[in-house]
């Protein structure tokens, strides 16, 4: 008897809840219960709060890192952000300046606390999320704006809606999307969710609510996206649960912040 099949019989013997990936040759993982609170897909707002395992790891001072600031600008030395995401934007920027776009600055990243609370108060619940009720408080959202003129009019906000799906950011609060998302309107506000998800979101019309919604209705999805093909499925979790990955191809998990984990598998 292979041994993945040994274990699998053992893990269905003592109640834990397997679940099948889409793919050939698979081993098991266990699925823990705090993997749900964390990842780049986590869904933040009114109904859901940031769990400490959420907030990512790499957040740091841009000011301080002088390779993270580059063809933009920051509106204080005090901005903060993933630095992964602040990689991902630099790239993203970067492909902006060859279509000659090239007036960018980030107003705010990661808040804590205190910084949110501050906030709130002073925006109101239209245009801000009590502490811990932020994407700000993850580190993978960002306030981007435009030197010259504002977001919802200058060639900067208007570049980033139709490409910023293309290196893994959303626009989190869309028009017309704020019966759902719970926020007006912010030309300024991106998320970072990761490829394939962004331009899945995009293509769709998804906000952040409607993907993970759509993905808890659907348990799979294929989709391709610059000629590579991922493949993406939902799992709820429960108190055992273990999932079925590739052996031979990378993926990714990332909680939902509700009740399940998103596996992607990886081109």
């Amino acid at each position: 008897m292979k041994k993945w099949v040994f274990w699998l019989v053992i893990l269905i013997l003592i109640g834990v809840e397997v679940v099948e990936a889409p793919s050939r040759k698979n081993i098991l993982i266990n699925i823990t219960k705090e993997q749900i609170y964390e990842g780049n897909l986590v869904l933040v707002n009114k109904e859901h709060a940031v769990h400490s395992q959420g907030v990512k790891s790499d957040v740091v001072n841009l000011f301080q890192h002088k390779e993270l600031v580059q063809g933009y600008s920051v509106l204080n030395n005090t901005i903060r952000l993933s630095e992964s995401v602040a990689q991902q934007f630099v790239s993203m920027i970067s492909a902006a300046r060859e279509d000659g776009v090239r007036h960018f600055m980030i107003s705010s990243g990661y808040r804590d606390a205190s910084e949110q609370r501050k906030l709130y108060r002073e925006k109101g619940a239209d245009y801000a999320l009590p502490a811990g009720h932020s994407e700000h408080n993850l580190g993978l959202s960002l306030d981007i704006g435009s030197t010259e003129e504002e977001m919802s009019q200058a060639p900067e906000g208007k570049w980033l809606e139709q490409h910023a799906s293309e290196y893994g950011f959303v626009l989190r609060y869309p028009k017309d999307k704020a019966a759902i998302t719970g926020i007006q309107y912010e030309p300024w506000h991106f998320r970072y969710v990761g490829l394939p998800h962004s331009m899945i979101m995009q293509e769709n019309d998804f906000t952040l609510e409607q993907y993970l919604e759509y993905l808890r209705e659907n348990k799979t999805l294929s989709a391709d996206v610059n000629g590579k093909n991922y493949e993406i499925a939902y799992y709820p979790v429960g108190k055992k649960t273990a999932v079925q990955v590739p052996a031979n191809r990378h993926y990714e998990i990332s909680g939902n912040n509700v009740d399940g984990v998103i596996v992607t598998v990886l081109p």
